[in-house]
């Protein structure tokens, strides 16, 4: 089994925002891939659906984005999920709005929620999937730019890359990492 957790905060104060685009890919994946019923579970959303002939556990923690880690690791635990078969979703205002980057480990280059997963678990070997929703723009604070949402031009952009993340976490599940690498990372 697999474990995809899509990271940003709950409630509609956040929906649409430029944190929650990894909750936007778990919708994704779930309307692809019909997911089951959504259940709370581990202080998260959680579903189960098949990806590539894969069992996969869709999660979106419940526990704002700073607390992530609290819903991952008692789902990897219970579940016994290795490291290497867990994959985080996330925003990265670093990247360009437009672009992807997947990685087997590193840290969390500031990220909170899975700043927070990765001190949890122990380990920063964990695969991850970071989505461009920036630059910050200058004179702004990261922390409100992040809670904010896509401009107009923005939003196509950012709809077509919750579409391609989607994809690279399927490759992720069909090929591995190194070709969703090849493939995604361009």
């Amino acid at each position: 089994m697999k474990l995809i957790v899509g990271l940003g905060n709950p409630g509609n104060r956040y929906a649409g925002t430029r944190h929650n685009v990894g909750f936007e890919v778990i919708a994704e994946l779930s309307r692809r891939h019909t997911a089951g019923t959504v259940r709370q579970k581990f202080q998260a959303e959680v579903a189960e659906a098949t990806i590539a002939d894969e069992k996969v556990l869709l999660m979106c923690p419940l526990t704002f984005m700073n607390l992530s880690g609290q819903a991952v690791q008692p789902a990897r635990d219970f579940y016994k999920i290795e490291n290497n078969d867990l994959l985080v979703v996330c925003d990265d205002f670093a990247l360009p709005i437009g672009k992807l980057r997947l990685r087997a480990s590193g840290s969390s280059g500031g990220q909170k929620g899975l700043d927070d997963i990765l001190r949890r678990l122990g380990t920063d070997e964990v695969p991850r999937l970071r989505i461009g929703i920036g630059p910050v723009p200058d004179g702004w604070d990261a922390a409100n730019f992040v809670l904010g949402k896509f401009t107009q031009e923005e939003s196509p952009v950012a709809a077509e890359n919750v579409k391609r993340s989607a994809d690279a976490v399927a490759t992720w599940i069909r090929d591995g990492l190194a070709k969703a690498m090849n493939q995604y990372n361009a």
